[in-house]
């Protein structure tokens, strides 16, 4: 199955691509490189979902915070490449985690991420390099944000 089939089999709805809130491009060709900015968890009515993680929000909620994430960073392809298809794999995956200073399972919040795009790219193209961080804070109290970087076909 392509990537946009595997998308579709997934009975997911992307949320609206975010528009910047500040100087910077969303989006960015560079060769045969996208480059994707930070997203937030988007959510399909345009709010964010807001929380820190083991304050007030579970690891679980982070992680599905974190697929929200990777779904409105699929939004932004989608809307600037038109398919899923267009991306031959996944290179890097950039997670950061606002949570109190004693969480210590970053990665298993970015999964979230990650394994929505290992669904739609395959276990080979879908996984790329990563790094999973804590942050004391990210912008509007987001629990996630993510960037990433793909490779053109």
């Amino acid at each position: 199955m392509t990537p946009d089939e595997n998308f579709a089999a997934l009975k997911l709805e992307l949320p609206p691509a975010p528009t910047p809130l500040g100087v910077y491009k969303p989006f960015l060709i560079d060769g045969n490189h996208c480059y994707v900015s930070g997203h937030g968890p988007l959510l399909n009515d345009k709010t964010l979902i807001i929380g820190r993680i083991g304050d007030g929000m579970d690891i679980d909620q982070g992680k599905l915070a974190a697929q929200q994430v990777g779904l409105a960073i699929l939004a932004t392809l989608q809307q600037n490449l038109g398919s899923f298809n267009k991306i031959k794999r996944v290179i890097k995956v950039l997670g950061m985690v606002n949570c109190v200073s004693d969480f210590k399972r970053h990665p298993y919040v970015i999964n979230g991420c990650s394994e929505l795009f290992a669904k739609v790219w395959g276990e080979d193209n879908g996984v790329g390099v990563r790094s999973a961080v804590g942050m004391g804070s990210l912008p509007d109290n987001i629990p996630v944000e993510i960037e990433a970087l793909f490779e053109l076909e």
